[in-house]
């Protein structure tokens, strides 16, 4: 099978319709520079909006830690001293109340947690880097 292009040698003239081989390797530099800098942009812009996105959760978490903190002063007390006047012993009434705080701050804790585990990484930035290894792959055989 002939070459579409015969080799260019000092004595052959080049026409005009074929570029000469360090202007296509300065386009092709040129391009794929383009492509890499597009690419690496794309995901700068995606984590930045995951990481918006990931406020809610963090936001969550803030909220658990906050509650828990003053719920401990207030409910521990109230709740407690509700308890000793029912009939409980000090130490039972503090204790029952300890164990209700402490659910309910588990699971603010795991709807946090799960929210911000919904988080990846950047989808079409590593879909597009891939695609493009993989045609520079074909194309370099």
């Amino acid at each position: 099978m002939a070459a579409p292009y015969p080799p260019s040698t000092p004595s052959t003239p080049q026409t005009d319709h074929e570029p000469p081989l360090s202007t296509l390797v300065s386009e092709a530099t040129r391009d794929l520079s383009t492509l890499v800098r597009a690419q690496v942009e794309l995901a700068k812009v995606e984590l930045q909006q995951q990481a918006q996105s990931g406020t809610t959760g963090g936001v969550l978490l803030v909220l658990a830690a906050v509650l828990g903190g003053l719920a401990v002063y207030m409910l521990c007390f109230a709740g407690a001293y509700g308890l000793v006047r029912a009939g409980l012993p000090v130490w039972a009434a503090f204790l029952v109340v300890a164990a209700v705080l402490a659910t309910i701050a588990g699971v603010l804790v795991l709807i946090g947690r799960s929210r911000l585990s919904k988080l990846g990484g950047p989808k079409r930035a590593s879909a597009a880097w891939r695609e493009t290894v993989e045609t520079l792959k074909r194309r370099g055989r």
